[in-house]
């Protein structure tokens, strides 16, 4: 039975569940139903529908402090997998339509190496300044960890904030506690327009 957070919950990941080292984090959105014209085509080309709102998941991988030691540690649609293997990304999902995670991320956590402390989950939208979109189109949006191994749902959090406005969000962490890892429910909105702009806010 998966833990439902609140915003701003941490909970123990490992320490629970003995033996966890691989997990998968899912994460999931769907985009507000297009009001405009144009048809299939039109929504999907943005003919009097707009355009479709792609919603991209990063981990930013961190060290002591915070901060970000080598740009190879932004695991995002162009980068899908850490030096080390400990991260590796499903690939981008352009749309977010259909059930289930629309991206997903394989996480080895003995693997991580020692110098990293926190895995932050992104999402941002792309091109949001230009297409004018923002988090406020989208809803049912989530992070989940689960259990490979077992199919196990162990977390789950649903974002339920008013994110309009705001074009990136921070879903949540997983992070070092002594010789345990945790998982944090963030949930903030930012209007940081790009990935590379949240990053930077972590150099």
């Amino acid at each position: 039975m998966a833990i439902n957070l609140q915003k701003g919950q941490r909970v123990d990941l490992t320490k629970g569940n003995p033996g966890l080292s691989k997990i998968l984090v899912g994460l999931g959105w769907d985009p507000v139903e297009n009001r405009g014209g144009g048809g299939f085509l039109g929504s999907l080309f943005g003919g009097g529908g707009g355009a479709n709102i792609d919603c991209d998941a990063s981990v930013i991988m961190l060290g002591e402090g915070d901060k970000l030691l080598s740009n190879n540690d932004v695991i995002y649609f162009g980068n899908l997998k850490s030096k080390d293997g400990s991260v590796q990304h499903s690939g981008d999902n352009l749309t977010g339509h259909g059930d289930g995670d629309d991206e997903q991320v394989h996480i080895e956590l003995s693997r991580v190496p020692a110098n990293i402390q926190k895995l932050v989950f992104v999402v941002n939208i792309y091109d949001a300044v230009k297409r004018k979109q923002h988090f406020g189109l989208i809803r049912n949006a989530f992070i989940r960890v689960v259990n490979p191994a077992t199919s196990q749902e162990l977390i789950h959090y649903n974002l339920t904030d008013d994110y309009n406005g705001k074009t990136s969000l921070i879903v949540g962490e997983i992070y070092r506690h002594g010789t345990e890892w945790k998982f944090g429910a963030i949930g903030t909105g930012t209007t940081a327009a790009s990935l590379g702009e949240v990053v930077r806010s972590y150099s």
